[in-house]
């Protein structure tokens, strides 16, 4: 199964915006999103790309949907491990050794993190 996750659209800079995604920035391509996005936006982040803007109706039962898998999933938790491995197959905003440290910063946050993802 595949999962996208949510974030918060912080900036543009023509078809690539960064995206706020559980306190952890990303760079996703806005290629194939569903409709226009700007700043403040919400949208479904999937492998690097924003798939879908997540309608402002949406977005408290979406969050709280996700923050709950990450907060009380075990390893053998399938769905939760998708999202911790979207999580990390978005492409970061910095290097790889700052990146490295984004998913730590993450993880300590989330006792129920992998940090193998």
């Amino acid at each position: 199964m595949c999962l996208g996750v949510p974030g918060k659209v912080l900036d543009i800079d023509g078809l690539v915006a960064t995206v706020d995604v559980f306190g952890i920035r990303k760079h996703v391509r806005l290629d194939i999103v569903d409709a226009p996005v700007a700043p403040g936006d919400y949208v479904l982040a999937h492998v690097g790309f924003a798939v879908r803007r997540i309608p402002s109706e949406e977005i408290g039962e979406m969050l709280a949907l996700y923050e709950s898998l990450v907060r009380i999933a075990a390893e053998q938790d399938l769905m939760a491990e998708d999202v911790r491995n979207e999580l990390g197959s978005l492409a970061p905003t910095t290097d790889s050794a700052d990146f490295a440290q984004d998913v730590e910063s993450f993880c300590d946050k989330r006792p129920a993190c992998s940090r193998g993802a």
